[in-house]
């Protein structure tokens, strides 16, 4: 039998190449975790842990905020840049957003604005005030260079060399390692900006390794790709800025959370339990956080080979959390690795196995935010991150008064919701739009399974 137009669209990505262009990017997402553990672990060890550890803590939550806008320039430019051309334009577009995101932070660093923000909305202090910004003034740097690691991290993922990133991100890790030890030999560990220092060599290590590898790629990029469409900047922005609306939206889901759970009845077991367990779930689920590189990449050539590779790896995050939520393995690593124990060890394992939606939903989110970028619909990532946020924050307003003492897990179970309102929404997208976004098709729910598989 000849084979038919439909087959030959079909199987033609191995489980292998899928595999070995996926595991790098797992692996490095998940040691990013382990330079913020470098981090603490030093800081912990100050005079006075606590101010020092909070100044750094409260100037992260900022930095966290504008960092979002540079980290995905890398879904961005792997998506985007195909030749010289569309590199250059990307170049520039970087330039625009890391130039803005820099000025936004002298601002926040050195005028009374600032004052206000760490003071007025985030509650610091008279004497945690000026750590606090003087942390903040060395991590507006980290931005820069990690704006300049996502734009190359994206040259290097869409040319399939996705193992240096977990290369550049073990020189990261040895960098910051040396420095923290150089640090605490020399006793000068008195101060949050110690951290913001030690995370600022971190950044830069890695941003040159992916500098390196991403300059040696383009200069094999043809000079302009034929059928490519990105010519001008303009299309650039017109795919970046609603990523870049909806990971705003998202991000502030969590200060929001913390705030409402001050109102329980038990504040900082609530607060803490619930930290403590989304630690464990974003450790979890960093190993699936790049499944829309597998989409970008791959979803074209072979839909069958994505979907099954994306269904196999979607259950481990689960699976690895039942086993630390509901058997003596995880009450091990809560009380001998994170150091928890009594009344908060039980809220933060209560907590956790609310986070189960949370973890089955996240990889299929980043399944469909994939296909949305590969079709240029990325402002419905607006909406489904609205519907996140907005579900979240009802669910959490009911269940704090319904059930005030219940801990971190009213986090946990209000963001589970939220993440399960986010994928309904994506569905609902993806099962009205064809492959034309401008030709509307209410088909069944059935039939996105079936263009999947």
């Amino acid at each position: 039998m000849k084979p038919t137009k439909n087959n030959l669209a079909t199987d033609q990505v191995s489980f292998r190449t899928l595999l070995f262009f996926f595991l790098p990017l797992g692996l490095s997402a998940s040691l990013v975790t382990i330079s913020h553990v470098i981090i603490n672990s030093t800081l912990a060890r100050a005079p006075d842990p606590a101010i020092v550890i909070a100044s750094y803590s409260v100037a992260m939550s900022i930095f966290a905020l504008l960092e979002r806008c540079a980290v995905i320039l890398r879904q961005t430019c792997s998506t985007l840049v195909r030749d010289k051309n569309s590199y250059h334009l990307m170049r520039n577009v970087t330039l625009y957003v890391l130039g803005t995101i820099f000025l936004i932070s002298l601002v926040i660093a050195y005028s009374p604005l600032g004052t206000f923000i760490f003071s007025t909305l985030l509650g610091v202090s008279g004497d945690m005030l000026k750590p606090t910004i003087d942390a903040y003034r060395v991590l507006m740097f980290v931005t820069i260079f990690s704006g300049i690691r996502c734009l190359y991290q994206g040259v290097i993922i869409f040319n399939l060399k996705t193992k240096w990133l977990t290369i550049g991100m073990v020189f990261r890790l040895t960098f910051m390692a040396l420095i923290a030890w150089i640090v605490l030999l020399n006793d000068w560990v008195n101060h949050g900006y110690i951290g913001a220092y030690i995370f600022l060599a971190g950044m830069a290590v890695e941003a040159l390794v992916s500098f390196l590898e991403g300059r040696f790629i383009v200069k094999k990029l043809p000079d302009k790709k034929k059928d490519h469409p990105i010519v001008s900047q303009s299309q650039i922005f017109r795919f970046y800025n609603p990523l870049m609306i909806a990971s705003l939206i998202a991000v502030s889901l969590t200060p929001t959370i913390n705030a409402v759970l001050g109102w329980s009845t038990k504040a900082e077991i609530a607060i803490a339990s619930y930290a403590v367990a989304l630690s464990i779930v974003h450790l979890l689920n960093s190993v699936t956080s790049y499944i829309h590189q597998i989409v970008i990449n791959f979803y074209k050539q072979d839909k069958r080979a994505v979907f099954r590779f994306t269904l196999l790896v979607s259950f481990i995050p689960s699976v690895f959390l039942m086993i630390f939520a509901y058997t003596p393995i995880g009450i091990w690593i809560f009380q001998n690795i994170i150091g928890v124990s009594g009344e908060l060890l039980d809220h933060s394992i209560l907590a956790l196995r609310f986070f189960v939606l949370f973890t089955l939903c996240f990889p299929w989110i980043d399944f469909s935010n994939g296909i949305l970028m590969i079709r240029g619909q990325t402002k419905v990532m607006s909406f489904s991150q609205s519907g996140n946020v907005v579900a979240a924050v009802i669910a959490l307003f009911i269940l704090i008064f319904i059930y005030p003492s219940g801990g971190g897990s009213i986090g946990a179970l209000a963001q589970s919701i939220g993440f399960l309102v986010e994928l309904i929404v994506l569905l609902f997208f993806l099962n009205a739009t064809s492959s034309n976004p401008k030709q509307i098709k209410f088909w069944r729910l059935k039939n996105i399974f079936k263009q999947w598989t």
